[in-house]
Order: structure tokens, then sequence, then C-alpha cells
């Protein structure tokens, strides 16, 4: 795979282990040999790109094509100047996963002109015309997600407190899903939502100075939702730097290897783990099927995995494959 970042183009080794699993059709194969995909992802920071991307990768690879990866930095800007590059370079198929719902369109339409087929791997547009949207189900898997965190609060009797949430951009549609499923478990518990700040930058540091300014202005918050892997660590880190890891329930959304002796040891009460590398796989094989003469499905809905302490131990193969994207 190749990753192209600010024009610049650098290689690394593809990772393979859970895309061993990738297989094609042979007639599919045939009419995709030679295809080369562009993937524009919001920003590699984030394990979670890194992991579709990869199934994108391993997917093209094994219908006989190839893929480069495109860092947008999370900046819209940067995510246009990348399709305008993938454009000029003749790629085959575009697969996006926006910065934001809102920016989306006009690089649905950049694709539209030039006569590439787009797919759109995960958070979604306001607008504009693609072959295939992938996502997954985040309403269902935030509520999910939810309804652990406030049966934790109410067998502590922490009900009473308020829950503050750390979000990812409300801009984009998978944002609203996630926080609506979310506050809809705390509502038919009867938790109030305290506090809500919206990432960034995606980062843990940043996550940590939204939570520390959270246990300020709320001493009376029992329980924290993030709404993406690395700043649930940020979150952590606020909550033992403050000495209120005791006090304060955590649930999570997505997942990284980090978060498994996390939720063994009921750190992290929750977490609603999306499935990247399998998204990554649908998302290409929509474009492989379109190469082959046919109509892939036009919305493709991936469940979430709702893990806590209970069931980790059997979910490990699934996760590590499908989340993580390791063998």
């Amino acid at each position: 795979m190749t990753l192209r970042s600010n024009g610049l183009v650098r290689r690394r080794p593809l990772v393979l282990g859970a895309g061993a699993a990738v297989l094609a059709a042979p007639h599919i194969v045939r009419a995709a040999a030679g295809k080369h995909l562009a993937y524009l992802t919001p920003g590699l920071d984030l394990p979670f790109w890194r992991t579709l991307s990869n199934g994108i990768a391993d997917t093209a690879r094994a219908n006989g094509g190839s893929s480069t990866t495109y860092d947008s930095h999370n900046n819209a800007q940067t995510q246009i100047q990348n399709a305008q590059d993938a454009i000029a370079r003749k790629v085959d198929g575009i697969l996006i996963s926006p910065t934001d719902s809102s920016t989306c369109p006009a690089v649905l339409a950049l694709a539209a002109k030039a006569g590439i087929p787009a797919v759109i791997a995960d958070i979604g547009t306001d607008s504009g015309e693609y072959l295939s949207f992938i996502i997954s189900n985040n309403f269902e898997g935030a509520y999910g997600t939810g309804k652990v965190l406030a049966k934790v609060m109410t067998d502590k009797g922490w009900n009473s407190g308020t829950v503050g949430l750390v979000t990812i951009s409300l801009a984009r549609l998978n944002g609203q899903a996630r926080t609506k499923g979310f506050m809809k478990a705390m509502t038919e518990a009867g938790i109030k939502q305290g506090a809500l700040s919206q990432m960034q930058t995606y980062t843990a540091d940043e996550t940590f100075k939204f939570v520390q300014d959270m246990l300020t202005a709320h001493p009376d918050m029992r329980g924290l939702f993030i709404e993406t892997d690395q700043p649930t660590l940020g979150a952590l880190r606020a909550l033992h730097a403050a000495r209120r890891e005791n006090d304060v329930a955590v649930a999570a959304f997505d997942g990284i290897p980090e978060f498994v002796p996390l939720i063994q040891s009921g750190r992290i009460v929750a977490a609603g783990m999306q499935q990247p590398y399998l998204m990554g796989v649908r998302s290409a094989e929509a474009l492989f099927t379109h190469f082959a003469g046919q109509t892939p499905e036009k919305h493709v809905l991936v469940p979430i995995i709702v893990v806590d302490q209970s069931n980790i131990d059997g979910l490990l193969p699934t996760i590590k494959k499908n989340t993580f994207g390791t063998a």
C-alpha cells in the first residue's frame, strides 16, 4: 500500500494477517485486474483510519489491483487537494472517509466530473452522487454502550450524578447518530448530561484538557462517554490526575489493543467497537463489483460490537481481526 501525505509519497509494508481471509470471485478479479484505487482518509493519526485503509489495500490486492491512501490531516481543504491529485493521476476509483459530512459533496462533485466512481467509507455526506455508502450502525452501537454505562452507574448509586461527553464532530452524520444513541440510553436511565465538548484534533491531549475542565465545572459528574479510541486514554489520564478514577465510570467508542486490559480490569466499562477492517473490505468490494459490471448495494450497515468485562474474552478473535486489523 502507498501512503500519500501533503503530496509526498512514502511506502510502508502492507499489513496482512486478517487480510489473508480476503477472497474475491474470479470474474471480479478479472474485471479489477490492474485497477488502482485512491482512499482519502481524514487522518492517519487515528488507528481506526489506518485499519480501514488496510482493509481496502488487502482487498485491492486480492482482486489484482492496488491502492494509495491520502492523509488529509483532518483538514477539508487538504482532502480536496488530495482528491484533485488522485484524479490527476487517473485513478480508477475513489473511496472517501470525509473530514465531515458537509465537505464531502465537493469531493464527490470532483469525482463525478472526472467520471470516476466514488464510494463513501464511514461518516457520510450531506449530498452528492456515489456508488455505495458503508457505515457502522452508530446509533445502535452508542445506545448499547450507553445502556452498559447506565447500568454501572445505577448499580453504584451514581445515577443521580451527571454524564459528560467528548464527541467527534457533530457536523458528521456519524457523530450525530453516536451522540443521539448514547443520550437515548441516558434519558431512559434518568441520567442527565452535564457537559459536552467536540473534538477538533482527535488527540489524547485534547481530551485530557476537556475532561480536566469538566471535572472542575461539574463535580457531580459520575460518567464519561468518549466517542473514539485514543482520546479515551487522555480521559483516563485526566481522571487519574484528579484522583477521580474510582468514582467516574468511563465508556468509549471504537477500539485499540490498549483497550483490552482496560476493559478486562473495568477501567473502561464498555466500548462500542466498530469493525474498520471489515468496513474497508466492504468499501473496496463495492468498487470491484462496479468494475465487474454489477450494481453494489447502495447502503451497507456494518454492525458494532458492544464489548464489556463480561464478554471481551470470547470476542477477542473477532475484535483482533476486524477492529484492530490483526490476525
